[in-house]
C-alpha cells in the first residue's frame, strides 16, 4: 500500500534548453512531483519528522530547476526524481517539469514531460 503526497505547480525560473537564448535569458519551469510512500507512521505521531517535509522538498527541487542549466527538461525531470528519492521513505516519484514558454513558433498551453521512478530494486507501479 502506498499513500500519496502532491506538490503541483512549483513554479521556478530556471536556464534549461537547447538555444543560447534560452540559456542566457532564462523562463519560468513548473514541476509538480507526486510521492508514494507510508503516511502511517506520520498520521500515527503527528510528527513532521515521520513524512516527507513539502516545504524543505520545494526548497530542494527548486535549487535544481535555478541550478546547472541542462538542455532537456527530460534530464532536469531525471534530477528532479533523483531529490525525491534521495528520501528513504520515497517508494516512487513521478516529476513532471512543465515548460510553458518552449520555443515553439505555434500557439500552444504548454510543454511537459513526465517520468517515473521507484526506489532501485522496486519495479515502477509495483505495490
Amino acid at each position: 500500500m502506498s499513500d500519496v503526497i502532491s506538490l503541483t505547480g512549483l513554479r521556478v525560473r530556471g536556464h534549461h534548453g537547447v538555444h543560447a537564448d534560452e540559456r542566457r535569458d532564462g523562463q519560468d519551469f513548473v514541476v509538480d512531483v507526486r510521492l508514494e510512500l507510508d503516511l502511517s507512521p506520520a498520521a500515527r505521531s503527528d510528527a513532521v519528522a515521520d513524512t516527507v517535509h513539502y516545504g524543505e522538498l520545494a526548497e530542494r527541487l527548486a535549487a535544481v530547476v535555478a541550478g546547472e542549466p541542462v538542455d532537456l527538461i527530460e534530464t532536469l525531470a531525471g534530477r528532479l526524481a533523483d531529490v525525491c528519492l534521495a528520501d528513504a521513505r520515497v517508494e516512487t516519484a513521478a516529476v513532471t517539469v512543465h515548460k510553458p514558454a518552449a520555443p515553439i513558433p505555434l500557439p500552444f498551453t504548454d510543454v511537459a514531460v513526465t517520468i517515473r521512478r521507484s526506489r532501485p530494486g522496486r519495479a515502477a507501479g509495483q505495490q
